[in-house]
C-alpha cells in the first residue's frame, strides 16, 4: 500500500469493512531527557520535527516543564532517545542536545512568625501607602496554599485584601531558598492600616509581598524534593543487589510481591537519584529488569544535600545572568 497520507501508527487497515479493533497499549516511558536544539535559530524545527516523530512512535511522549523552562522527550530506554536524536538529525537536519532534566524542586516552612509589610513612598503630590501585618505558618503534607482574612473594624478596606493576597503569592512562587516555589503554608492578614488618598491595590499588593519575604527569612525554610512510587520487576537472583541499589539511592523499600518469576520491589525514592534509572537497572539485571513509576509526594531534602542544591541552582541563575 502506497502514499497513505492519513495514516498513523496504530491504525488498523481493513478492505472496506467497517472494523474496529483496540488500539495498542504503549509501554510506558521509563526515562526521561531535557531536548533542546544545537542551534537556537532551530527552535520552532525541532518541536516540528519531533512532533512528526512522535505520530511514528507511540513510545515516545513530550512535555513542557514551566517550572524548569525546559522540553522534556521521555521513551523506553536510553538508547530509544539516542536512536530518536539521531533520526530528527538526519531525517529534518536539526540537531538535538540532550541532557538529564532538572528537578522540580519546592520549598516549604517549619515556623510560624507573624510580621508586618509596610509599603510607604512619598515623592511629592500622590503617594503610595500600604500597611499590613500578617502570621505565615506551616501546613501538613499536600495542602498547598491558603488566605485567610482576619481583618476587623476595616483597618484595611476590603478591596485591598485580594491584593495583600496577590502580593504573598507572586513572591511565595519564586521562592526564598533556590526560586522554587513555596507549597504547604498559610498566610493570615490580621492587621493592617491604610490612607485615604494614599492607599491603593498596587500598594497593599507591594505591602504583601514585603511581608512574606520578611517573614520567609525567619520562617526556617527548607527545601522539598519530588518523592517517586517506584515498583521494580526482577528475576529472583537479583532481588538482593536492586534492594542494595534502591537504599543507596536513599530509597525505602515498602514491600515485595510476585508475579510468574519474578519479584516486585515496591519502594520510594527521591526523583534526584533516579533520573537515570533504567541503564542502570539494565546493567544491574542483564537487561532481564523493567520498572514503572509515578509521583507520590515531596519531602524535605537532608540539610548537607540541600545545602548543596541550593548552592548549585544559584549558581546556574548567576552564570546565565
Amino acid at each position: 500500500v502506497a502514499k497513505l497520507k492519513n495514516t498513523l501508527t496504530g491504525d488498523t487497515l481493513t478492505g472496506g469493512k467497517d472494523i474496529q479493533l483496540p488500539a495498542p497499549e504503549p509501554m510506558p516511558p521509563v526515562i526521561s531527557f531535557a531536548i533542546s536544539p544545537k542551534s537556537k535559530n532551530d527552535e520552532d524545527k525541532i518541536h516540528e520535527a519531533v512532533r512528526k516523530i512522535l505520530e511514528e512512535d507511540t513510545g515516545l511522549q513530550l512535555n513542557r516543564n514551566e517550572e524548569t523552562k525546559q522540553t522534556v522527550l521521555s521513551g523506553r530506554g536510553l538508547v530509544h532517545i539516542e536512536v530518536t536524536a539521531e533520526k530528527i538529525q538526519r531525517k529534518f537536519n536539526v540537531g538535538m542536545d540532550i541532557e538529564t532534566p532538572k528537578v522540580a524542586y519546592r520549598e516549604t516552612f517549619k515556623k510560624k512568625i507573624r510580621v508586618q509589610g509596610k509599603h510607604k513612598k512619598q515623592s511629592g503630590g500622590h503617594g503610595q501607602y500600604g500597611d499590613c501585618w500578617i502570621v505565615l505558618e506551616p501546613l501538613p503534607k499536600g495542602s498547598g496554599f491558603e488566605f485567610v482574612d482576619k481583618i476587623v473594624g476595616g483597618v484595611i478596606p476590603k478591596n485591598y485584601i485580594p491584593a495583600v493576597e496577590a502580593g504573598v503569592r507572586e513572591a511565595s512562587t519564586a521562592g526564598i531558598l533556590a526560586g522554587f516555589p513555596c507549597v504547604d503554608f498559610r498566610v493570615t492578614v490580621d492587621f493592617g492600616s491604610y490612607h485615604s488618598v494614599d492607599s491603593s491595590e498596587m500598594a497593599f499588593k507591594m505591602a504583601g509581598t514585603l511581608a512574606f519575604k520578611k517573614a520567609a527569612v525567619d520562617a526556617k525554610a527548607v527545601l522539598l524534593e519530588p518523592v517517586m512510587k517506584i515498583a521494580v520487576k526482577v528475576p529472583e537472583d537479583s532481588t538482593g543487589d536492586i534492594m542494595g541499589d534502591l537504599n543507596s539511592r536513599r530509597g525505602r523499600v515498602l514491600g515485595m510481591d510476585t508475579e510468574d518469576d519474578k519479584q516486585i520491589i515496591n519502594a520510594l525514592a527521591p526523583m534526584a537519584e533516579i533520573l537515570r534509572y533504567a541503564p542502570d537497572l539494565s546493567s544491574m539485571t542483564g537487561g532481564r529488569g523493567t520498572f514503572t513509576m509515578e509521583f507520590e509526594q515531596y519531602d524535605e531534602v537532608p540539610g548537607d544535600m540541600a545545602k548543596k542544591v541550593i548552592e548549585r541552582v544559584n549558581a546556574e541563575k548567576e552564570e546565565n545572568k
